[in-house]
């Protein structure tokens, strides 16, 4: 893939479903069968460009059919290859709390009580149980998870190009842990 500092990640596509060239894909889309409105997509391969001509959800993962694919070989061969569209083909956001994941990679990760910098967003994984957001540390590169919700990221100004972490507290240092 060329340049994708201006690109963003739609989904991904994974395993071949059936005999007749379908995948599953991951869509990082909110409504999931909206990847496939967007029409040709970039990918992570060179040279190859994607059209989904039909989609659909089949509980928690999205059925396609891909222009140019009409057998499980062909399907088989594109597992794990990410889906991306340019950044202008993207609508601007009407509400100031509203932004894409890829906004977020780069702003500066400050502790809300004290405004110290901790680090640097890195990534926004979800591993399945929520959205998590990573920071990196610059001093050691180590990293840290938190969880990406209101109560731990209460304020996110990409404009000024940071965000604040409230860390959870730990358990109460009076409560057992369950055996």
């Amino acid at each position: 893939m060329a340049d994708n500092s201006n690109r963003i990640l739609l989904g991904t596509i994974g395993a071949a479903h059936g005999i007749k060239g379908e995948v599953r894909i991951t869509s990082h889309t909110q409504d999931p069968e909206a990847i496939a409105s967007y029409g040709p997509l970039h990918t992570d391969r060179a040279g190859l460009t994607i059209t989904i001509e039909t989609a659909r959800l089949n509980k928690t993962v999205l059925i396609a059919r891909l222009k140019g694919v009409r057998d499980r070989n062909a399907a088989e061969l594109l597992n794990g290859v990410g889906l991306y569209i340019d950044r202008d083909r993207l609508p601007e956001h009407e509400d100031e709390d509203d932004f894409y994941h890829a906004d977020l990679i780069g702003l500066d990760a400050r502790l809300e009580e004290t405004g110290v910098s901790i680090g640097e967003v890195v990534a926004l994984p979800n591993f399945g149980a929520g959205d998590l957001i990573e920071v990196r540390d610059p001093r050691s590169g180590d990293t840290f998870l938190f969880p990406f919700t209101k109560a731990v990221v209460p304020t996110i100004r990409i404009a000024d190009g940071y965000l604040t972490i409230a860390p959870p507290l730990d358990a109460d240092p009076g409560e057992e842990e369950p055996d």
